[in-house]
């Protein structure tokens, strides 16, 4: 933002608090999931080979760690983006007053939220596909981030001249979003063939859809009131 000169010094202070804040959750809370369960993956799974000539023992039960880590991030994101929306306003109220709460500060904030869902689950793809990638797919995997960094470097460009300072958070959101589709796709290709179905642990129940609507509402309406 600042050598492309798209914010003003402002802009760009507000969206590093937002920013701080925001990662507190991917810092203190994914980060240490993905690192551990990277290497529980490691040691499970052996790297390049297909599920037909893994253990089977090990490969079931690599299986259901990787759907209950879904599930267990997607479900924590889910209930950050459904409070952090309404509660974002306060958070930065009590964190900076009405300077960063009056401002755009909190638009941002309920941004950024759905920015965490998307890396917790990112997080958790990514740590399951450098476990089981062979080396030459890791390569392959590396030339793919390489171009996603350039498109990304564009699109927050124009996203912010758009749309501002939410333009970088939407540009943030649309890059996780395609690093986590090319990781769905290698581990749907990865268990072909295979009963296992661990990318089911992404689909919530319908109770914690209807809960979290229910909350969603709830808190909503108690920030307008």
């Amino acid at each position: 933002m600042t050598f492309l000169n798209v914010l003003s010094f402002g802009d760009q202070g507000v969206y590093n608090i937002v920013n701080n804040l925001g990662s507190l959750v991917a810092r203190f809370v994914f980060l240490p999931i993905e690192e551990s369960f990277y290497v529980y993956f490691s040691k499970v799974l052996e790297r390049g080979k297909t599920v037909r000539n893994q253990r089977k023992e090990e490969m079931a039960a690599a299986s259901e760690v990787l759907a209950s880590l879904l599930k267990l991030v997607t479900l924590i994101g889910l209930v950050i983006v459904t409070f952090g929306y309404a509660y974002s306003q306060l958070a930065l109220d009590i964190y900076g007053g009405s300077l960063l709460s009056g401002g755009s500060g909190p638009v941002l904030l309920r941004f950024y939220c759905l920015y965490v869902l998307l890396l917790a689950v990112n997080g958790v793809t990514e740590c399951f596909t450098f476990a089981s990638m062979s080396n030459e797919e890791v390569d392959g995997f590396n030339y793919i981030m390489l171009g996603l960094s350039l498109s990304f470097l564009c699109l927050s460009y124009y996203m912010t001249t758009w749309l501002g300072r939410v333009g970088f958070i939407l540009a943030n959101c649309f890059n996780m979003g395609l690093r986590i589709a090319h990781s769905l796709r290698y581990i749907r290709r990865y268990y072909t063939g295979s009963p296992h179905q661990p990318l089911a642990g992404l689909l919530p129940s319908p109770a914690v859809i209807c809960v979290l609507a229910v909350s969603a509402a709830i808190t909503r309406y108690s920030e307008v009131t």
